[in-house]
């Protein structure tokens, strides 16, 4: 059944590829029912769309498939309230407000910001790596999970001390489909800035709808700790701007409330796409040792073998749009006001684009897959993630890798995420 596609426990143990492929064959664009799940209400249902042309023709046409008025993932906000909050995030904006906003932010990537990241990056996954090696075995989830935290911080100016709490959040924003993962609690309070503890009183736990149901946790009442916390960094930084990001942006025109939606951008959506695409190459090469050999004997493959991780393991597995006009799209006709919701991970497997697409295959060239999006929404982060894997998978080539442990999939329709992938390190004789 295609209501398959859209429930979470189906992800908990893989991603439903098999039905990605009988769909992409016989219903490429299909209705898509939304039942109830748990605590969590029934919606409207959502047009879905599984074929790697399809998919494109939606993400480079927001003037049909907005971005804007229903915002992008599946599960609609719970209240106009919270539309009109989530839809003033550059991620949920279309053309010309989403331009304006996304220009401000690649002018706060400047040459010497990025070339100096990098080095920095560099620096910090060899040291990541190093612990885990020398401690012989890891969660390598959490070693992944601190390269692309630490990494924000710099961007962000978020101080050390208070950086796991881009963890948190990001946990709690993500994972709400999975117990685990939605409490994980990890900063040390004790530790903290005195920003960090004043806004970690504000946390406000489990908030609830007025009929007793779980607030939608992207809303500004389930994330008040955050916001508070980027309010505040953000008088901070325009009482004593730095050289990171976060002040650039600031100087180059956002206003308060922009600046604490793009905080809520970075410290997300930054952060998950490495938490689960690092842990995920690792375990597509150790589920491919003739590929790992081969990438170890040609480290000069590791820009391709990073590409084919990204496709085969793609972070993101899906956003949605909404329909402005009613529009045909793969024979089928979608009505005004409608959710279409596009699966980059079925895209990605699409054998129209990507011969014998089961195949892990390094050497794959060309590879057109769209892990990152496509069209004005194209993730602007893209080149600092391929910088944090670059990093990150040049220090493991040199171990010895192998599992200590059956890997643990996050319970998310949205997310291609690992909870846990226990393995050993060695150096290589």
């Amino acid at each position: 059944m295609p209501e398959e596609v859209f429930l979470p426990a189906a992800y908990a143990s893989g991603v439903p590829y098999d039905t990605f492929r009988r769909l992409r064959e016989t219903d490429p664009v299909c209705w898509v029912d939304e039942p109830a799940v748990g605590p969590w209400p029934a919606g409207p249902g959502y047009w879905a769309v599984f074929r790697h042309a399809d998919v494109k023709q939606v993400l480079r046409s927001p003037e049909v498939f907005s971005s804007n008025l229903g915002a992008t993932q599946i599960r609609d906000p719970d209240t106009p309230q919270d539309l009109a909050f989530v839809r003033a995030m550059m991620l949920n904006q279309d053309p010309p407000g989403h331009t304006r906003l996304r220009r401000i932010v690649a002018a706060a990537f400047t040459p010497r910001a990025v070339r100096a990241l990098e080095a920095a990056i560099a620096r910090r996954a060899r040291a990541l790596v190093a612990e885990a090696a020398a401690r012989g075995e890891a969660d390598f989830v959490e070693v992944a999970a601190d390269l692309p935290v630490w990494t924000l911080a710099q961007v962000m100016g978020v101080p050390e001390e208070d950086r796991r709490l881009l963890y948190d959040w990001a946990s709690r924003v993500i994972g709400y489909q999975d117990a685990e993962y939605a409490g994980l609690s990890t900063a040390d309070l004790a530790s903290l800035s005195p920003l960090g503890r004043t806004a970690c009183a504000l946390r406000p736990g489990t908030p609830l709808r007025p009929d007793g149901r779980p607030m939608n946790p992207r809303s500004r009442a389930a994330l008040a700790d955050m916001f508070a916390y980027a309010h505040g960094l953000a008088e901070a930084k325009r009482a004593e701007p730095g050289e990171d990001v976060m002040s650039r942006m600031l100087a180059g025109g956002l206003t308060g409330p922009e600046f604490e939606n793009m905080f809520f951008l970075f410290a997300v959506a930054g952060n998950e796409t490495l938490r689960n695409g690092i842990p995920g190459g690792l375990l597509t090469l150790l589920d491919h040792p003739g590929q790992f050999e081969l990438l170890r004997s040609r480290p000069e493959l590791l820009g391709p073998a990073i590409e084919e991780m990204l496709r085969f393991w793609p972070p993101v597995m899906n956003f949605r749009r909404t329909a402005t006009r009613d529009v045909e799209l793969g024979g089928r006709i979608i009505r005004a006001g409608q959710k279409v919701v596009v699966y980059h991970a079925s895209a990605n497997r699409d054998p129209a684009v990507f011969p014998d697409p089961d195949r892990f295959d390094i050497t794959r060239a060309p590879n057109d897959h769209v892990s990152f999006g496509f069209g004005p929404h194209v993730c602007l982060g893209a080149h600092l993630a391929r910088t944090q894997m670059r990093a990150i998978f040049t220090e493991l080539l040199g171990l010895e890798i192998e599992r200590a442990g059956a890997p643990v999939r996050l319970a998310s329709n949205f997310q291609n995420g690992l909870k846990h992938l226990p393995v050993r390190l060695a150096p290589r004789p």
